[in-house]
């Protein structure tokens, strides 16, 4: 499967090991960080990073979605670009980027995270993202499924907070959050449980580089 741009020498070649399942051992905890990263930019990586420093898991997934089932997708990037940009920004040890979601056969977190704990029953696993998709979390296909599979990791994000805590989902689930103080703990933690992490905001945003990259 290859996804390249119009012309006789493609820019972007999809390779197979890119939507192979990444390896887990035992014990380990993972964040897994979802998005169409179209495209991905400096905002990404500061929501990855806080999901490596403040959660002290040992690996950071970027989970390259093939299209995002609450967004229109005729200006998506392809799949194999995306993996390409996404790379650049998750330049670290413990950073892997996957399109792994292509080959589970969906494009819905919840049904991912039920097939990663199935397939590494042993891996301690942490739904992480930005503040920004907290406020429609309610709106994504089985999104309590989510919150009761893993615990959720929040990463504040400009103009989330604090008006994001308000939203449904968060509202819902209020009983479940935990203070960023025992942030290094919710790997471990029972489900339903979540922490809203504060961070050095970055302003970039997809929509934003998109909308420059147009004129």
């Amino acid at each position: 499967m290859n996804d390249c741009h119009p012309g006789a020498f493609p820019r972007f070649v999809l390779d197979p090991s890119d939507l192979r399942v990444p390896p887990a051992a035992p014990g380990q905890s993972i964040a897994l960080f979802g998005g169409s990263f179209n495209p991905p930019h400096s905002g990404h990586r500061n929501v990855a990073l806080a999901g490596l420093t403040r959660l002290g898991v040992d690996q950071v997934w970027w989970m390259v979605t093939p299209g995002n089932p609450l967004k229109a997708n005729d200006n998506l990037a392809p799949l194999a670009e995306r993996i390409a940009a996404t790379r650049r920004f998750a330049d670290h040890p413990r950073m892997v980027v996957t399109a792994c979601e292509a080959t589970i056969g969906t494009r819905y977190t919840a049904d991912a995270i039920a097939y990663l704990k199935r397939r590494y029953p042993a891996v301690h696993f942490i739904w992480l993202m930005g503040a920004d998709n907290l406020a429609q979390l309610n709106r994504w296909l089985k999104w309590r499924d989510i919150v009761r599979q893993v615990p959720v990791a929040v990463v504040d994000r400009p103009g989330a907070s604090p008006s994001v805590l308000a939203a449904p989902a968060p509202s819902a689930y209020a009983y479940a959050r935990i203070p960023e103080s025992r942030a290094r703990a919710l790997a471990r933690a029972k489900p339903p449980a979540w922490v809203y992490l504060h961070v050095p905001l970055d302003p970039n945003s997809s929509t934003l580089l998109r909308a420059k990259s147009a004129h």
